[in-house]
């Protein structure tokens, strides 16, 4: 048994495939399909059912399966510990961001961190919080930048931030006059929602369930950007709520929309999240602390209270 023959029997369980798998794995599809008939032959049981297509895992499969995951990620944590013993920060590094984060925080932070650990192969994928949590539990996503708390077990959480919800109001709308916002301020039959799968729009829900004026998730509009939000609000179909940094490079006009809740003021927790085995921490916390250094002078507020990504019902 090696740990390339576990990597292998990975790679068929992930894509259901033995040609898909060899091509992920940069193998021939007869090298791959060898190692892993010796590693059956040599437990002497089946780990996939090729009679099914998809090709099936067996039973007894599954359950080695998990096993390999754990041998594959304890022998990459060699390597690992031989970095951090020399100081060594660098290789690839796969980072997910959700999209209600990633065109404010990347510009802020990508060009200061390759700057400073130019032997780091960042590869960075735009991700929703779902998708990401299963790259991190399948190992191909070494960390992510989410909205928190998750509550999962296997992932650690580190918060990098605290962004404020802003309200964007146009002039036709009841609350235009208004100097500070408060909860019970709020209809969501009026407030303008991401769609379906961000987890800034659970946020908004969860917020606006404190609102007296809560009666249902009877919504007008969805969108998949803030900035069809924010054009929908100016042709008068209602009011929306921006994260903080995506409200400073908002034209002098748009900004003039802006309103600031009463402290304190609402706020999502944006953290680095990845698993418990802690591979390649050393960058991870280089990605960290390069972040928490920039964003912390973007955000001044202090006082306020966060509101959570999960769905409630």
């Amino acid at each position: 048994m090696t740990i390339t023959q576990l990597q292998y029997v990975l790679a068929v369980a992930e894509y259901q495939n033995f040609t898909l798998a060899a091509e992920k794995s940069f193998v021939t599809q007869p090298t791959l399909s060898m190692q892993v008939q010796k590693l059956e032959d040599e437990l002497d049981i089946l780990i996939f059912d090729r009679g099914k297509k998809p090709i099936a895992i067996t039973e007894v499969g599954k359950k080695i399966v998990e096993q390999a995951k754990n041998i594959v990620n304890e022998a990459n944590r060699i390597k690992d510990i031989v970095d951090q013993e020399k100081g060594f920060i660098g290789g690839e590094y796969t980072l997910g961001i959700i999209p209600t984060v990633m065109p404010t925080l990347l510009p802020m932070f990508l060009n200061t961190f390759i700057k400073k650990f130019p032997k780091v192969n960042l590869i960075i994928k735009e991700q929703n919080t779902a998708d990401m949590i299963r790259n991190i539990q399948d190992g191909h996503l070494d960390a992510g930048i989410a909205v928190t708390p998750l509550e999962i077990e296997y992932i650690k959480e580190r918060p990098l931030y605290y962004e404020p919800f802003v309200g964007y109001i146009p002039p036709n709308h009841r609350l235009y006059n208004t100097d500070k916002l408060n909860t019970a301020d709020l209809d969501i039959n009026d407030v303008l929602l991401l769609q379906d799968g961000h987890c800034f729009r659970d946020g908004v829900i969860n917020l606006c369930k404190a609102s007296k004026n809560f009666h249902g998730e009877s919504f007008q509009l969805q969108s998949g950007s803030f900035e069809t939000l924010i054009n929908l609000a100016n042709e008068g179909m209602g009011m929306t709520l921006l994260p903080f940094l995506n409200t400073l490079n908002l034209d002098e006009k748009k900004k003039g929309h802006l309103k600031y809740f009463n402290n304190p003021s609402p706020a999502r927790e944006v953290s680095l999240i990845y698993h418990k085995s802690e591979l390649k921490i050393q960058i991870t916390d280089a990605i960290k602390d390069v972040i928490s250094s920039i964003v912390r002078g973007a955000i001044a507020f202090q006082d306020v209270k966060i509101i959570s990504p999960l769905h409630k019902k």
